[in-house]
């Protein structure tokens, strides 16, 4: 009987906003025949990312697109890694005489160390291996001192003491996202000026192991074979790399991002000028991270995709509705000590809904 080769896996993370899934959607674009499974983890109710990656279906039924797309729950990879990851890729494994590569997108709040550690497990062990980790780089938020982009700006005192770095979360974060790292994606690249660009490498290679790789990139745009095919095999040496986190998951419970919430907000039909500008106040007004959702824009046949860094908005629109679908806004807004309440009213006040 033919033994099956490791089925090669390749993890994505990076923060909130960094390009994660637009880079995903490169892949798939790009994928020139591989059969590619891709696990996407949600932080948000309504499994918005994984609505994005089922369109790039490259020639598949809409059967086959939804088999591709393995949407894990609400939640960060490093909580519910144990409950729902192990049979995701059980099934997986299962299948991998029919996969070529099997993608991994992680929530911009998750930690890769543990992801990467649950390949050590005997039974994914012997059918999987991490091809590469690939941290995904906010080029112009890291730029600006903030890591995510979001409007409170960098910290005057941050900039003059160095080690005041690791008293943020949002800091302790990333540099786990960049230790884990095989390959590192400065994306974003054409947003900032070359100096800056080159301020922003510098601060990366702090971070990392000398041997990790930085890239520059816009829009997630990167040959397929610089990104798959590594064959670092990251389950192999992940213990010995430093994480600030490591000791989070020695019986302790507490997530520094548990910090952080994650608001559905459902809506109806909306003036698309008027919901961007309301967007826009709502970051401004509550420090908002990330947004992102669809929007049902008045005598639109097609649906607007709305995804938003800080105050900085990219739109389309990206499909036709179905005959018999809801035509509803929804959106998901990320970010600290959110009153769902409170945005939601101011939502509908603006919008006079």
């Amino acid at each position: 009987m033919k033994t099956l080769a490791k089925l090669p896996v390749t993890i994505v993370t990076g923060f909130l906003g960094s390009g994660k899934t637009t880079l995903l959607r490169h892949m798939l674009d790009n994928a020139q025949g591989r059969r590619i499974a891709v696990i996407v983890n949600e932080f948000g109710e309504l499994g918005i990312d994984g609505e994005i990656l089922k369109q790039c279906s490259i020639g598949c039924t809409e059967e086959e697109a939804n088999g591709r797309v393995y949407e894990l729950a609400n939640g960060c990879l490093c909580c519910t890694v144990q409950e729902e990851f192990f049979p995701v890729m059980r099934e997986l494994v299962a299948r991998r005489g029919d996969l070529d590569h099997i993608l991994i997108e992680t929530s911009g709040l998750a930690l890769p160390k543990p992801l990467v550690q649950a390949f050590q497990w005997p039974e994914i062990r012997s059918a999987c291996t991490v091809d590469a980790v690939i941290t995904v780089v906010d080029s112009p938020a890291v730029a600006a001192g903030t890591f995510a982009a979001f409007p409170d700006r960098v910290d005057a005192q941050r900039k003059l003491d160095p080690n005041l770095d690791h008293e943020s979360p949002l800091h302790e974060l990333f540099a786990d996202q960049l230790t884990s790292a095989d390959l590192v994606i400065l994306n974003k690249a054409d947003l900032i000026s070359p100096e800056d660009l080159a301020r922003v490498r510098l601060e990366v290679a702090e971070e990392l192991p000398p041997a990790v790789k930085v890239i520059e990139a816009s829009s997630g745009r990167v040959p397929l074979d610089v990104l798959i095919g590594l064959g670092a095999g990251s389950e192999e040496h992940i213990d010995s790399r430093h994480s600030h986190h490591d000791h989070h998951h020695e019986g302790e419970d507490d997530h520094d991002h548990d910090a952080f919430d994650s608001i559905s907000i459902e809506l109806p039909q909306a003036d698309e000028s008027l919901l961007l500008d309301a967007l826009t106040q709502l970051v401004v007004q509550h420090g908002i991270l990330r947004v992102k959702g669809f929007a049902a824009i008045p005598n639109k046949p097609m649906r607007l995709l709305i995804q938003g860094v800080g105050t900085r908005f990219d739109k389309h629109f990206d499909r036709q509705w179905g005959i018999d679908e809801a035509r509803n806004t929804r959106l998901v807004l990320i970010g600290q000590e959110l009153d769902a309440t409170l945005l939601e009213a101011q939502l509908r006040a603006a919008l006079s809904v």
